[in-house]
């Protein structure tokens, strides 16, 4: 049922993509893969960042529920979700856009790792999905998407990482609630080994494993920089 229902569709987008891509580029394919997924699923990619938004925008007022009734973990529960509620945050919105990239992982997994590209795993194919006359592993005749270990790529998915974090963290600043010189000091600390400490995670990752999963990683990233400045002019249209 795994292999049927989450990693079979999309392993067949995936191959189809290549077919349509010039040369059979595979780098190419990947991309359009991200892109298609982005589009299909951007009401919630979209959700997540709002929330995030609306959740440092509401900070404030959730610490001083969480000091009012410390005591009381049922009137606090209750309390923070009138909260979300109010302000139309919907809290679980940002695992839903998380769960919606691990069936493309999967097919990649599939794709390099377990069938090994080039080759096609012609028994996951639908019938109506023809194998591509060619499969260049070769993206841009730079990048050789089956090996490991490429800098180029590394350093620009670190980069792209940096900036989404960088957001992240800047939205934590301007919804930064009444803490305690102590507590502030811990908050800011916490901001900081984020801000570093998944570039640097990210670019191990990418640098570990073949080049398709970096390419992966950084059209991911680079969509979400641009889905964020996109939400955040709209934001400012309604301001």
């Amino acid at each position: 049922m795994f292999t049927t229902y989450l990693v079979q569709p999309i392993y067949n987008i995936f191959i189809y993509l290549i077919g349509l891509m010039p040369q059979g580029d595979v780098g190419f394919a990947i991309i359009a893969l991200t892109l298609l997924v982005r589009i299909v699923f951007y009401p919630a990619f979209t959700a997540s960042i709002r929330t995030q938004m609306g959740m440092q925008a509401v900070q404030s007022e959730i610490d001083e529920i969480n000091t009012t009734y410390k005591d009381d973990a049922s009137e606090r529960g209750k309390r923070t979700m009138e909260l979300l509620k109010k302000n139309n945050i919907r809290p679980f919105s940002s695992f839903l856009a998380l769960l919606i990239q691990l069936p493309i992982l999967f097919a990649l997994y599939a794709a390099f790792f377990r069938e090994g590209l080039p080759k096609i795993a012609t028994n996951l194919l639908y019938p109506f999905v023809s194998v591509p006359h060619m499969v260049n592993m070769d993206f841009l005749w730079v990048i050789q998407l089956g090996s490991a270990h490429n800098i180029l790529l590394t350093a620009l998915v670190a980069g792209l990482q940096y900036g989404v974090m960088w957001f992240s963290v800047a939205r934590t600043k301007k919804g930064s609630s009444k803490l305690s010189a102590e507590k502030e000091m811990a908050q800011k600390t916490q901001q900081q080994l984020m801000l570093y400490f998944f570039p640097v995670m990210m670019a191990v990752i990418s640098y570990s494993l073949p080049a398709a999963v970096g390419l992966y990683f950084a059209t991911t990233n680079l969509v979400s920089l641009v889905q964020e400045l996109v939400i955040r002019e709209q934001l400012k249209l309604k301001a």
